[in-house]
């Protein structure tokens, strides 16, 4: 049995020329989809749409281009999606569930572990969970960015095995297949150097309705293959390739999943926090925590910026700015403003209480440069 994550944009849902629901592919989408939980498979849809869709229902022409108007749009259009899923599903006898996220929904440990309990719980009952961002709520500092990076944490929440990124090309190529008749098709991605061995260009949605394009698929398949994810970017026209390549059919490009270097907490605090603040270090300091594996004190800290509290997620940065690593802060910026650079011993005089002698304690702690 396999837990898959299916992520289908929008240039796959919707007709090209008239934006209307490509009802074709959805169709075959779900079937494959029913195919999948029938054969014991555990399947998660992650859906984009719901703007394109109401789009289409306003008859606007153009995307909308701020946040209100988005979320506006959405918000008509995401009941029109949903109950196309549901009509369709509903007809092979299929029960789904609406899920959507935020990324405030994800960057508490124990929201986070709820959102985990709650796909289990869906997966007994034999559901398909369909995911989507909150595009009516959500906002900017908050948001995923896009889809494509929502379907790699969805995927390594769940503890997926395969992720689908269905697309509007068959395949990764060095170039896009579009513009440029040289490109060279790539079927399978060992190792995330290999895109700069091989020179491999991305480029943005060029269908206008999409929100990213090849890089955003990119850096998902990295988030994806470093949960220990298999990811596959293959044509969201043809859904039921995914049978096919679950089968050993070499079809689309496939990212192997990486060995686990960090555990699951930790990949917690790379992919889904969002840093609200930086704290400076010294030269010492920095060799403590990033070679010798040590927590980091208030010794060598050397400024603070940002506004943020206990417990909220930072960036860790060497004398000249360069991010070195990302944590968990025990302290708020104001309480870190009276007692960087001095000793553990010395905070409960300074502060008036007892505080902990870690500013940033290892196991809340990851090194990202290097």
């Amino acid at each position: 049995m396999n837990t898959i994550v299916i992520k289908i944009g929008t240039s796959s849902l919707t007709n090209s020329e008239t934006g209307n629901l490509a009802l074709s592919t959805i169709s075959s989408l779900i079937e494959t989809i029913t195919n999948l939980t029938r054969q014991g498979n555990r399947v998660v849809l992650v859906s984009s749409g719901a703007v394109g869709v109401g789009r289409d229902m306003l008859g606007l022409t153009e995307k909308p281009k701020n946040i209100s108007m988005k979320q506006a749009v959405a918000a008509v259009g995401q009941g029109r999606l949903m109950r196309v899923y549901d009509d369709l599903f509903s007809s092979l006898q299929q029960t789904i569930a609406q899920i959507l996220l935020t990324r405030s929904d994800l960057s508490r440990r124990s929201s986070y572990v709820n959102a985990y309990n709650t796909f289990q719980q869906l997966f007994q009952l034999g559901v398909v969970p369909i995911v989507n961002e909150n595009d009516t709520t959500a906002v900017e500092e908050l948001k995923f960015g896009d889809n494509d990076n929502l379907s790699a944490l969805v995927a390594s929440l769940v503890e997926a095995d395969w992720l689908f990124i269905l697309t509007d090309v068959d395949r990764l190529y060095s170039a896009d297949p579009r513009s440029n008749p040289d490109a060279v098709p790539i079927a399978l991605i060992k190792r995330m150097e290999q895109l700069e061995e091989l020179q491999v260009q991305t480029g943005k949605s060029v269908s206008g309705r999409g929100t990213g394009g090849m890089i955003t698929k990119i850096e998902a398949a990295k988030i994806a293959t470093a949960a220990g994810v298999r990811t596959v970017i293959t044509n969201g026209k043809i859904p039921s390739n995914i049978l096919k390549i679950l089968n050993g059919e070499s079809i689309g490009t496939q990212f192997e999943p990486q060995p686990r270097q960090i555990n699951a907490r930790k990949h917690w605090i790379a992919n889904v926090l969002v840093p609200i603040g930086q704290l400076y270090l010294d030269q010492g300091a920095v060799r403590a925590i990033s070679e010798l594996g040590k927590s980091l004190l208030a010794a060598g800290i050397i400024q603070v910026e940002g506004e943020f509290n206990s417990s909220d997620a930072v960036q860790l940065c060497n004398e000249k700015g360069e991010e070195i690593g990302r944590g968990l802060v025990n302290y708020s910026n104001v309480e870190l403003q009276k007692i960087l650079g001095c000793r553990s011993e010395d905070i409960p005089e300074i502060l008036g209480y007892v505080g902990s002698e870690t500013v940033v304690h290892r196991d809340n702690l990851l090194i990202t440069a290097g």
